[in-house]
């Protein structure tokens, strides 16, 4: 087979899908990893040129799943993209320190053993995509785990790009503000619960804090993954590209 091949973990979720959607409008079989059987098989039920395979990337047997699954393939992996969710758990004085080393063994060993998993198959022009997070550059008082896996997430995809660099390999991460998916309005009700508003107030504060009010969207997410796949990307490896609607305040 000489199609290429793109691995998306989390590729059944609201930021996966719409990048699953653009990686096969763009010529792309996808690897679609993630550990709900019925959802990825749903994916691929909706979307030609899409394969399923069960895995958790907090274990690590992954590797080897991943791995089989690329090697019966052969073809070449053009991108690895990783971009599965952590748990929201509170902020740094309340959340369970179990949740936030989950977490970031999700996000941090799991880029790293689908990069593994992968790297048999990454040549020249090959592509580390990680989706961390604004929180993890500008910290919030109700998400720890998330800004603390995040800011992980940026040292591991700079060491990746020194790494794989020789190879002609880069490695990026993406960093999107707060998106409107059901996993935000979760976060939203809790905070609701907790303040005595409703989530509609919530909602709103989350968009005040943009210098354009609005959330970021998962096809906004999916726009940039696919344009890091452009020969010109080779120049922001190791680089972090904020979608965050304007919500870092800090320099650089």
């Amino acid at each position: 087979m000489s199609q290429q091949l793109a691995v998306v973990v989390g590729a059944s979720g609201a930021f996966g899908t719409a990048i699953t959607r653009r990686l096969l409008a763009g010529g792309l079989a996808v690897l679609a990893v993630g550990r709900d059987e019925a959802r990825l098989e749903a994916l691929a039920l909706a979307h030609d040129g899409v394969v399923p395979c069960v895995a958790d990337v907090a274990d690590d047997r992954a590797v080897a799943t991943v791995g089989a699954a690329l090697a019966a393939r052969q073809q070449p992996v053009r991108a690895v993209v990783h971009g599965p969710g952590v748990v929201v758990a509170g902020g740094i004085l309340e959340a369970p320190t179990e949740a936030i080393t989950r977490s970031v063994d999700i996000k941090v060993g799991g880029l790293l053993r689908m990069v593994r998993a992968a790297d048999p198959h990454l040549g020249e022009g090959s592509r580390i995509i990680a989706i961390a997070g604004h929180y993890g550059l500008e910290p919030s008082p109700y998400a720890a785990t998330a800004g603390i896996a995040n800011a992980a997430v940026f040292a591991v995809v700079r060491q990746l790009s020194q790494a794989l660099g020789d190879r002609g390999i880069t490695a990026h991460t993406l960093a999107p503000g707060p998106a409107d998916t059901p996993r935000l309005r979760r976060v939203a009700a809790a905070r609701a619960a907790r303040d005595g508003i409703t989530v509609d107030e919530v909602l709103d504060q989350m968009r005040s804090d943009s210098s354009v009010g609005r959330f970021t969207t998962a096809e906004q997410v999916a726009w940039a993954v696919t344009t890091l796949l452009s020969p010109e990307a080779t120049a922001m490896t190791g680089s972090t590209w904020m979608l965050d609607a304007g919500r870092r305040r800090g320099l650089p």
